[in-house]
């Protein structure tokens, strides 16, 4: 399978780069479900951009940075911040359905999200992700230079080191993919490689995130050699819906941005529905997310509760269903009337701030191979996301990885050998796999959430470290399968995790302890490496 460029992901971020680049290019698109499985898909408040004549690229930088807790880039923050509108310029062009208003000077509705000085929210009613997708997807599919691969698992890279060539830095040749309907293992040989493989949600018990967000482009760079950073950095959506029989459904940021109150139900006594955030932060509801999600669990577990109320019922009828038509429909359908009734609703796991250090043109520290969107870690987001920021990331950084893959030398493909499995068999044992991976996705939930100590990081390090012994050998004697890869990478990206948090002696951004509450006067931003397998504060 031989191509100019493969681009393993199909959110937003992969969508760009594949569309960006010329015509001429021969491109596989790979998918671990269907194209339209992706975090991008169920985005649902909108992109922020500076489009208003009453915002300005000072203020949105400015709140990106407040946001981010002193951790955030500033060189990196401007670039995106810059060119948003031509970003949102190029959605537009492609088609995208935003939503209109003429009360606004540039004919489209904006909102306001939490941390954010200003209306600047672009969106397509309630459900932008999937508009955008459903777009994008429509182009991708009238490219005749690219060819998509749906039901297809990445493996590993291949990289000149594993192919026994010694050259600095090293370069990709390529990877490994799992053909999962045909159960075979096929090797993509590619002149440059892009991983847009999105977050590692999946790592805790309670995520926003697709089933596919299982941090696969993380692990698999960090095994190539490619530095990561910031992934103590795990941001919680504070306003997952709670109800048994919806499974991560979020309740978008754009609820509080539009008046929505946290209020505690009934089985807080004597407080129920009394406001809290006041009492956590002069800016109520609209605070971070990373300050209403801390004040969510702690008035949670403070009182006992299993979840809090999110009321919006002031707002009327006709409103909500035109500004919110996904989540009153869904919640409708659950038995929740939001127009009367306050939605129940519980922090989760939502993104992954860190990831692999690149440029601003999506370059990794090896030759040959870029990293675009949530997978990414370009000194945007710091110690917390700004609401809206990670489909601008997606947009900005699609369109410059992919003009600078475009003038890259014609390095010629090489030749990759195919996949063995003359040594392995098939599995006798696949509870180890189930077991392994509801362990360590409840100790993560338990003991690398919201709230973090020493001990318990520590608890979770020693688990990480006989689970990683298990998952190895495993992989090692066993034909490989969608969820051994998955859960193979969740272990390794859950390593990282914890690494990262127990060398910040500190509680910045979405990294609070216990054991440190207080804020280092200076920001260290904190970068892993696989030679050294230690971390490294840089100043």
């Amino acid at each position: 399978m031989d191509f100019d460029v493969v681009i393993v992901g199909s959110g937003l971020a992969g969508l760009s780069v594949a569309l960006r680049l010329p015509s001429s290019c021969r491109i596989a698109l790979i998918c671990k479900r269907t194209l339209d499985e992706s975090a991008s898909n169920y985005a649902q408040g909108g992109i922020a951009a500076v489009l208003d004549p009453v915002d300005s690229v000072e203020q949105h930088v400015a709140d990106t940075m407040r946001a981010g807790a002193g951790l955030c880039e500033e060189s990196a923050t401007r670039f995106i911040v810059e060119n948003g509108a031509e970003a949102i310029d190029w959605l537009i062009a492609q088609g995208v359905p935003f939503s209109r208003d003429e009360n606004f000077a540039i004919g489209f509705h904006l909102t306001r999200e939490g941390g954010h000085s200003e209306r600047r929210i672009i969106h397509a009613a309630d459900a932008t992700g999937h508009a955008v997708q459903v777009t994008l997807e429509n182009k991708i599919r009238a490219s005749a230079n690219i060819s998509v691969f749906e039901n297809h698992c990445a493996v590993d890279l291949i990289t000149s080191d594993r192919l026994g060539a010694n050259t600095s830095p090293p370069r990709c040749h390529g990877l490994y993919v799992l053909d999962e309907k045909a159960g075979k293992v096929r090797t993509f040989s590619a002149r440059q490689t892009v991983l847009a493989t999105g977050g590692a949600g999946k790592v805790y018990l309670y995520t926003t995130n697709p089933d596919t967000a299982s941090g696969d482009g993380i692990a698999m760079a960090w095994r190539a050699g490619c530095r990561v950073a910031n992934m103590e950095f795990i941001q919680f959506h504070p306003t997952c819906l709670y109800h048994p029989w919806a499974k991560s459904f979020l309740i978008s940021e754009a609820v509080r941005g539009e008046g929505g109150q946290l209020k505690l139900p009934p089985e807080a006594g004597a407080d129920a529905g009394k406001r809290f955030m006041e009492w956590h932060d002069p800016r109520g509801e609209l605070a971070s997310r990373d300050i209403v999600a801390r004040a969510i669990d702690f008035e949670m577990k403070k009182r006992g509760l299993d979840y809090i109320n999110l009321d919006i019922t002031h707002q009327s009828a006709d409103f909500l269903k035109s500004h919110f038509p996904t989540i009153y429909a869904r919640c409708l359908e659950l038995g929740i009337d939001i127009t009367r009734q306050p939605i129940p609703i519980v922090p989760a796991a939502h993104y992954t701030c860190g990831g692999i250090v690149t440029d601003m043109k999506g370059r990794t520290d090896i030759e040959g191979l870029y990293a675009v969107g949530e997978v990414a870690c370009t000194g945007l987001h710091g110690a917390n996301r700004l609401a809206s920021n990670s489909l601008l990331e997606c947009l900005v950084l699609g369109r410059t990885a992919a003009a600078d893959i475009a003038v890259q030398a014609d390095t010629g493909l090489t030749f990759l050998p195919p996949w063995d499995e003359s040594q392995v068999s098939n599995p006798n044992e696949e509870v180890v796999i189930s077991h392994n991976w509801d362990e360590l996705r409840r100790f993560m939930w338990d003991y690398v959430g919201i709230v973090r100590t020493t001990k318990r990081l520590e608890r979770a390090q020693r688990r990480i470290r006989l689970l990683k012994e298990e998952i190895d050998e495993y992989y090692a004697n066993f034909i490989v399968s969608n969820n051994l890869l998955e859960l193979r990478n969740l272990v390794e990206v859950a390593s990282l995790i914890v690494e990262s948090a127990l060398s910040r002696h500190e509680s910045r951004g979405l990294h609070y302890s216990s054991d440190f509450p207080q804020t280092h006067p200076k920001a260290y931003p904190g970068s892993l490496t696989p030679q050294k397998g230690r971390r490294s504060l840089l100043s």
